[in-house]
C-alpha cells in the first residue's frame, strides 16, 4: 500500500541525491514503499555527478524508496535519468563564459532540432577549499532564456573564488541532462575593458586624457587603477597610413605630428605584472593645428650626469634678454589620473637665471623613482614659454666616471688600491650599481709587443703576482656595472717599478765574506810573523834606552855596542852598565845638588864656561871611581 503525496512545490529541485527520511526535495515526498512506476537508468551510464548505473541501482535497492510527484516530475533532480519515460532533449554543449571588467556573459551551443526550447542555468560558489558539495543555485539572468547566451553579471560578486556553471534545455515538462560543468575564477579569465579618451588639438600637438576602465562603475574588477599602463596606436587618416605605437600617461601630449593633418588613434589599457591586455577603445580622429614657434623658448633640453651630479642643458635662439626657471615634477604624479599641471615646482638655485644650464642635483633625493624637468623661458615682455618635458631616471641617466688608482709594491706582489667613482663619499655609486673593476696592467718597456693583461675584481683592493724584478709596470682601471650595462672610461695610467733581484746581491755578499775569511786566515800568520821580526829588529838596532849624554864617547871600545856579543859574560857587562847607570844617576844628583847650591850663592846667571868646567870635574871624578 503506497502513501499518497500530501502536496508538492514548484520550486527547483536540489541537484544532489541525498536520501533522508521524511523530507521534501523539489516537490518530492519520501516514501517507505516502492514506487508504482518502473525505474529505468538511461544512457549515459556515467552521470555528471559521478553516479554510475550500477551505483544508482544499488542505492535504490539498499535504501528506502523515493517517489517524485507525477505532476512535478520535471522538477525532480534526476528526472532525466529516472522517470516514467525517456526525453529526446539534448544537453547544451561548448559552454563558455566571457568576462569584460565585471560584465559576465554565458554562451553555449545547442544542436537539437527541437522547437519551443528554453534554457536554464545554475551556478555553484566554491569558497576556499570547498569541493563540489556546495549548493547549486539558479543563475540570475539565465533562466528560461530562448537564446544561446545570457548575461549574469548581477549574480557574481566574488571575483577571486571558483565558480561552477551548468545549463540544460527545457521544454514544458521535459528537461535535458545537465551540460558539462564550466569552472572559472572570474579575475583570471576577465578581460580589461576599453578605456575612455578625451582629445584636444592645440599648437601642433594633441593633448589626450585617458580615463581608466570601470571609471563610472560601482563594482570594479580592477581595484588599483594606478597599475594600469596605456598603449596608444596612432596613424594618419589616409590610404597608406603607418601605425605608430607608444606608451602614454593618463594625461599626456602627443607631439611630432604633421600640421593640419587628421590623425586617428585608439588606446589600450594593460596590466604588465599580470600579463593582461585589455580591449582597445573606439577609434577617435582629430585634426592637428600649426605650431607657433617662439624664438625665446628653450630647445634641445638634455641631461648630463656624471657620478650622480646632474646638470640640465638647453639652447636659446633668442638674442634678447631672457630669464629661465627650471621646474621639476615627481614622476609618480603623471601616473595618476588627476591633473598635475599645478604640481610643478622650481628647482632651488635654478630660478631667474640667464645661463643655459643648471645643476639640479639637489632635487635627486631618491633613486627609486624618476623625475620630469622642463624649462620656462620669460622674455622682456613677460611672455612665457615652456619647453618639452625631459624624463630623468637617476640611475639610468647617470654615467659612471673613471675610478681613482693608487699603486704600492712589495717583494712579490703589486698592490692596487681603487677609489670608487665619485669619491669615497659617493655611497649611491657603490650601493646601487654593484660596481666591478677591470684592471689592465703591462710592462712599460721599449718592446711594443708586451702583452696587456686584464684582471676583473669586485673589491677595491687587488693584487698582481708573478712580477719581473727591476721592471716598470703600468696600471689603469675601468669601473663597470653589469646590472645597468654601464662602464666608465679608464683611469689615468699609474706606473711603479719593481725592486731588483735579491739573489745576485746575496751571492756577491757571500763571495765577499768567504774571500774576507780566507784573507784573514792567510794574512793573520804573516802579519804575526812580520810583527815579531819588527820587534826583534827594533830591539836590536833601535833600543828603547840610550846612554846618557855625559858618558857619550867615554869608553868607546867598551860601550860602542853594548848589546853586541863579546868575550865577556853578559852578566858582567850588565853589572858594569848598572854601575855606570847608578853612578851616573848619583853623579847627576850630585851635580844637581852642587848646581843648586851654587845657584843659591850667586844671584843672577852663570856663564857657559863655569858649566863646562864643572862637567869636566865631574867626568874626572867619575873616571876615577870606575877605575
Amino acid at each position: 500500500m503506497t502513501e499518497e503525496p500530501q502536496g508538492h512545490s514548484r520550486q527547483p529541485a536540489h541537484p544532489h541525491f541525498v536520501p533522508r527520511p521524511a523530507r521534501r526535495r523539489g516537490g518530492c515526498l519520501h516514501m517507505r514503499s516502492r514506487p508504482e512506476f518502473p525505474v529505468t537508468v538511461p544512457a549515459p551510464a556515467v552521470r555528471r555527478d559521478g553516479w554510475t548505473a550500477d551505483r544508482w541501482r544499488l542505492v535504490w535497492g539498499a535504501r528506502p524508496w523515493w517517489r517524485c510527484c507525477p505532476a512535478s516530475w520535471s522538477r525532480c533532480p534526476y528526472a532525466a535519468q529516472v522517470g516514467p519515460g525517456q526525453t529526446n532533449l539534448k544537453s547544451p554543449q561548448d559552454l563558455q563564459v566571457y568576462v569584460v571588467n565585471t560584465n559576465f556573459t554565458l554562451r553555449w551551443n545547442y544542436t537539437g532540432n527541437d522547437t519551443n526550447v528554453t534554457f536554464s542555468a545554475e551556478y555553484q560558489l566554491l569558497e576556499g577549499f570547498e569541493t563540489n558539495d556546495a549548493e547549486w543555485k539558479e543563475l540570475p539572468g539565465c533562466q528560461n532564456v530562448t537564446r544561446t547566451e545570457c548575461d549574469f553579471s548581477s549574480a557574481i560578486t566574488e571575483y577571486y573564488d571558483r565558480h561552477h556553471v551548468r545549463i540544460r534545455a527545457e521544454r514544458r515538462e521535459e528537461v535535458s541532462p545537465w551540460s558539462s560543468i564550466f569552472e572559472m575564477t572570474p579575475y583570471f579569465i576577465a578581460q580589461i575593458g576599453p578605456p575612455g579618451i578625451e582629445l584636444q588639438s592645440t599648437n601642433g600637438v594633441i593633448k589626450i586624457k585617458v580615463s581608466p576602465p570601470e571609471a563610472n562603475q560601482v563594482r570594479k574588477m580592477w581595484i588599483a587603477h594606478v597599475r594600469f599602463k596605456y598603449n596608444l596606436v596612432i596613424w594618419e587618416n589616409s590610404s597608406n597610413a603607418e601605425f605608430r605605437s607608444q606608451s602614454i600617461f593618463p594625461t599626456d601630449i602627443i607631439d611630432g605630428l604633421a600640421p593640419e593633418t587628421t590623425y586617428c588613434l585608439k588606446v589600450q589599457a594593460t596590466l604588465p605584472l599580470d600579463f593582461q591586455e585589455g580591449l582597445f577603445s573606439p577609434t577617435r580622429c582629430v585634426k592637428t593645428t600649426r605650431k607657433v614657434n617662439d624664438l625665446f623658448c628653450a630647445t634641445n633640453v638634455s641631461v648630463l650626469a656624471l657620478n650622480m651630479k646632474f646638470h640640465l642643458h638647453w639652447k636659446n635662439q633668442y638674442k634678447q634678454h631672457v630669464i629661465y626657471n627650471v621646474q621639476y615634477l615627481l614622476g609618480y604624479l603623471k601616473k595618476l589620473h588627476d591633473d598635475y599641471s599645478m604640481k610643478w615646482q622650481n628647482v632651488p638655485g635654478c630660478e631667474n637665471i640667464t645661463e643655459t644650464q643648471c645643476n639640479f642635483s639637489s632635487i635627486i633625493t631618491s633613486t627609486a623613482g624618476f623625475y620630469y624637468l622642463r624649462v620656462q623661458a620669460v622674455n622682456e615682455y613677460k611672455k612665457s614659454c615652456l619647453s618639452n618635458d625631459v624624463k630623468v631616471d637617476p640611475l639610468i641617466a647617470n654615467e659612471i666616471g673613471p675610478p681613482g688608482v693608487k699603486l704600492d709594491i712589495s717583494d712579490v706582489l703589486l698592490h692596487i688600491q681603487i677609489t670608487p667613482p665619485g669619491g669615497s663619499e659617493s655611497e649611491v655609486m657603490r650601493e646601487h650599481y654593484g660596481l666591478s673593476y677591470r684592471v689592465l696592467y703591462w710592462k712599460n718597456s721599449s718592446n711594443n709587443e708586451e702583452e696587456i693583461k686584464m684582471k676583473e675584481i669586485k673589491q677595491t683592493i687587488g693584487t698582481v703576482s708573478d712580477l719581473t724584478p727591476s721592471t716598470l709596470y703600468c696600471v689603469k682601471v675601468q669601473a663597470y656595472s653589469e646590472a645597468y650595462n654601464k662602464s666608465s672610461h679608464f683611469s689615468k695610467e699609474e706606473c711603479i717599478k719593481t725592486p731588483g733581484d735579491k739573489v745576485l746581491p746575496l751571492i756577491i755578499l757571500a763571495t765577499f765574506v768567504t774571500a774576507l775569511i780566507a784573507v784573514l786566515l792567510v794574512a793573520t800568520p804573516v802579519v804575526f810573523a812580520l810583527y815579531q821580526a819588527y820587534n826583534k829588529i827594533k830591539y836590536v838596532f833601535f833600543p828603547s834606552c840610550q846612554p846618557p849624554l855625559n858618558i857619550e864617547g867615554f869608553g868607546e871600545q867598551l860601550f860602542s855596542s853594548p848589546y853586541m856579543s863579546t868575550t865577556e859574560e853578559p852578566i858582567e857587562n850588565c853589572c858594569i852598565i848598572e854601575t855606570v847607570i847608578t853612578e851616573e844617576v848619583n853623579q847627576i844628583d850630585f851635580k844637581d845638588y852642587k848646581h843648586s847650591k851654587q845657584s843659591s850663592r850667586d844671584s843672577g846667571n852663570y856663564s857657559n864656561d863655569d858649566d863646562t868646567s864643572g862637567s869636566k870635574v865631574s867626568e874626572e871624578t867619575l873616571e876615577k871611581e870606575i877605575v
